[in-house]
C-alpha cells in the first residue's frame, strides 16, 4: 500500500507546528513564566529550545522521514541486524496512548469553557463564584465525559477521512484560525489600561528578581519547558516525517516548527501577563491560572463574555489540534502493525481512547484519591502526566538521540545525510561531539529532576 503524503509544505508545517502547539504552550507556559519571574526564564527557554528542542527534533524527523513508517517499522527499518531498538516503538506508541488518556479530558474543559462564555454563564459572577464553576464541572462526571467524548469522536471522525483530507485539511484551518486570534487577543491586552506593566515582568530580563527565586531553579524550569513544549521522545512528530518530501532540510523544518511554536507560546503571554497586571490579578497563579484566574479577568473586562469565549476558541484550537495529530499516530502505528485499514483503525481506537479517558474524568469526583508524587499530590490526571512528561517523553528523547548519532544504533553519518537531504538550513557536522556527549548529559539532567 503507498504510504500517504502530505499535499503540501504548509500542510506539513502546520500539522507538525499543530502537534507541538498544545496545553503545554498556552497554559503552563504563561503560568512557568509567572512563577519563575518572568524575562530571564523567557531568555533561557529560547537559548535551550535552540540547543535542545531544534536537534531531538530534526532527529525524530529523520527516522520518520528515512524509513516511511510509524515507530516501530521505522526502528526495524533503521537498526543494524540483531538490535533491540524496535522497543521502543512500542513504548512510543504506548506513551501517546497514555497522553491520550488526560490530554483529551482537559481538551474536554478548553471546550467547555469556550460554550459556557459563549452563552454568557460567567455574566455577573462575582470573584468565587468564578472558581465555583471550574469546581462544579470537575465534581460532574457526566458534564466532563460528555465533552471529553466530544473531543474524542471529533478527532477521530477528522482522522477517518485520511491525511490530506482530514488531518491536513482540518489542521489548516484550525491553525490559521488560532493564529488569527491569538494575534486579536493579543492586541486587545496590549491596548487594556495598565498592560505596560505586564509586558515588562514578561520581556524584561530582570536578574535581580531571578537571582530572589534562585537562579538555578529558573534556569532549570526553563530547560524543562523548552524540551517538553515540542511533544519529543513518544514518536508524536516522528510520524509525521515519514508523511514529509525530501525537498527541504529537516534543519530548516524544525526551525520553522519551533518558531511558529514559540510564537503561539510568547503571544499567550502577551494575552495573559498585560491583562493579569491590568486586572491586578497574580500571573503566578500556577495551573489554576487559565480556570480560575483568567476567567476573573474576563469577567471585569468591557466585553468580557466576547473574549472570554474568543480566549477559549483558541485555547479548544491549540489542544484539538494536538489531539488529531497524535490519533493520527495511533492509527498510523495500528495500519502498519497489523494491517488494518484506516476506517477499522479509527472505529477500534475511538472505542479504546473512550474508555481509557474515564479514569481521568472519574479521578476528580467517583473515584478521587490523592497519590504522592515528586512535588505534592495528585489525582489521575497527576499520574498519567507524570509518567509521561516526567518519565517517557525524556528517556525516549535520549533513546532517539542514541540511535542517531552513535554506532551501535543508525549512526551519525547516515542521520546527518538524511537531516541535510532538499534545500536549506544544514545540519553542522562539527555537532558531532556536542551530539555525543553533551546533549545526553542535559537530557539526563531533566529526567533526573523529573524524577526527583
Amino acid at each position: 500500500m503507498k504510504r500517504e503524503s502530505f499535499q503540501s509544505r504548509l500542510g506539513f508545517l502546520l500539522v507538525s507546528a499543530g502537534c507541538a502547539i498544545g496545553i503545554g504552550n498556552v497554559w503552563k507556559f504563561p503560568y512557568v513564566t509567572g512563577e519563575n519571574g518572568g524575562g530571564v526564564f523567557v531568555l533561557f527557554y529560547l537559548l535551550f529550545l535552540i540547543v535542545m528542542g531544534v536537534p531531538v527534533l530534526t532527529m525524530e524527523l529523520a527516522v520518520g522521514r528515512a524509513s516511511r513508517k510509524s515507530a516501530v517499522l521505522a526502528y526495524r527499518a533503521l537498526e543494524p541486524r540483531g538490535s533491540k531498538w524496535h522497543i521502543h516503538g512500542w513504548f512510543c506508541v504506548a506513551g501517546c496512548y497514555l497522553l491520550m488518556m488526560y490530554y483529551t479530558t482537559v481538551s474536554g474543559w478548553m471546550l467547555g469553557y469556550f460554550f459556557k462564555f459563549a452563552a454568557g454563564s460567567f455574566t455577573g459572577l462575582a470573584g468565587d463564584a468564578v472558581d465555583g464553576v471550574f469546581s462544579a464541572m470537575l465534581a460532574d462526571p457526566g458534564e466532563m465525559a460528555v465533552w471529553m467524548a466530544v473531543t474524542v469522536l471529533a478527532g477521530f471522525l477528522v482522522c477517518s477521512f485520511g491525511l490530506q483530507n482530514g488531518l491536513e485539511r482540518i489542521t489548516k484551518v484550525m491553525m490559521l484560525g488560532l493564529l488569527g486570534l491569538i494575534v486579536v487577543l493579543a492586541v486587545h491586552s496590549l491596548l487594556l489600561p495598565g498592560a505596560a506593566e505586564g509586558v515588562k515582568f514578561y520581556l524584561l530580563p530582570d536578574f535581580a528578581r531571578a537571582a530572589e527565586m534562585g537562579l538555578g531553579r529558573v534556569v532549570t524550569a526553563a530547560m524543562n519547558q523548552a524540551f517538553f513544549t515540542l511533544s519529543l521522545g513518544i514518536a508524536a512528530m516522528e510520524i509525521f516525517g515519514s508523511y514529509m518530501s525530501r525537498d527541504n532540510t529537516l534543519t530548516g523544518e524544525a526551525v520553522r516548527i519551533c518558531s511558529l511554536d514559540t510564537f503561539v507560546a510568547l503571544m499567550s503571554g502577551l494575552i495573559i501577563f498585560p491583562a493579569c497586571f491590568s486586572f491586578g490579578v497574580q500571573p503566578d497563579a500556577g495551573p489554576s491560572l487559565i480556570f480560575m484566574t483568567l476567567p476573573k479577568v474576563f469577567v471585569s473586562m468591557a466585553g468580557g463574555r466576547l473574549w472570554g469565549a474568543l480566549f477559549f476558541l483558541f485555547m479548544t484550537f491549540a489542544s484539538f489540534s494536538t489531539v488529531i495529530a497524535v490519533f493520527e499516530n495511533l492509527l498510523s502505528s495500528c495500519i502498519d502493525n497489523f494491517g488494518w485499514s484506516r476506517k477499522k483503525a479509527s472505529a477500534v481506537n475511538c472505542v479504546f481512547i473512550l474508555l481509557a479517558s474515564l479514569p481521568c474524568v472519574l479521578g476528580y469526583n467517583l473515584w478521587y484519591f490523592e497519590a504522592s508524587l515528586p512535588g505534592g499530590v495528585g489525582q489521575v490526571l497527576d499520574i498519567e502526566d507524570f509518567l509521561v512528561s516526567n518519565l517517557l517523553l525524556p528517556l525516549g528523547s535520549l533513546v532517539y538521540l542514541l540511535f542517531c548519532v552513535t554506532r551501535w544504533g543508525w549512526g551519525f553519518d547516515k542521520y546527518l545525510e538524511e537531516a541535510n537531504t532538499g534545500a536549506g538550513l544544514k545540519m553542522p557536522r562539527w555537532l558531532k561531539p556536542y551530539f555525543q556527549f553533551a546533549l545526553p548529559i542535559l537530557i539526563l539532567v531533566i529526567l533526573i529532576q523529573g524524577l526527583i
